[in-house]
């Protein structure tokens, strides 16, 4: 296929409602679209149908990252997906997380009641009514080491039987 039929396709697939749905779109969100054209691609809105084709828009606004300012209007949920906070959070949780379990490591270890570590530093902002927390925090150590021995002696009696 040469170049002049593909140019000749894609105005035909533009024209049978592709034109017509980015127009829309951009109608809809054009401040949000503005903005992404413009800062992941150099392309302003007056350069549509001029210097820049109606397929390079498309191709633009079809393969936007999830921080995209159209995205955060038409998928806000999703959008928190693609941004450092989110990260961050799943970080700090994780950091929180394993500094509980060395703390009851270290309780183990020397006989001593564990001391509840302070949660990593996060932006004050207010919790979602529906964020979970799990656990209630540190076992005692006596209540840790019975469930380890308990969980030992499960383990051992169910290799036993299958051996």
């Amino acid at each position: 296929m040469d170049e002049r039929e593909s140019e000749r396709q894609e105005r035909r697939r533009l024209d049978a409602g592709g034109i017509i749905s980015l127009a829309g779109i951009i109608k809809k969100h054009r401040k949000a679209v503005e903005s992404d054209l413009f800062i992941r691609a150099g392309i302003r809105l007056d350069d549509i149908g001029r210097n820049v084709k109606w397929s390079t828009v498309d191709a633009v606004l079809q393969n936007l990252p999830l921080d995209s300012a159209l995205t955060r209007e038409l998928h806000p949920e999703e959008s928190r997906w693609g941004t450092t906070e989110k990260t961050n959070m799943i970080l700090a949780d994780i950091f929180d997380m394993l500094a509980r379990i060395n703390a009851n490591i270290i309780a183990i270890g020397s006989g001593k009641p564990s001391k509840q570590p302070k949660p990593y530093p996060r932006p004050k902002k207010n919790e979602p009514e529906n964020h979970q927390h799990f656990g209630r925090g540190s076992l005692p150590p006596d209540e840790l080491r019975a469930w380890f021995e308990e969980k030992r002696r499960k383990h051992a009696s169910s290799s036993k039987r299958n051996a």
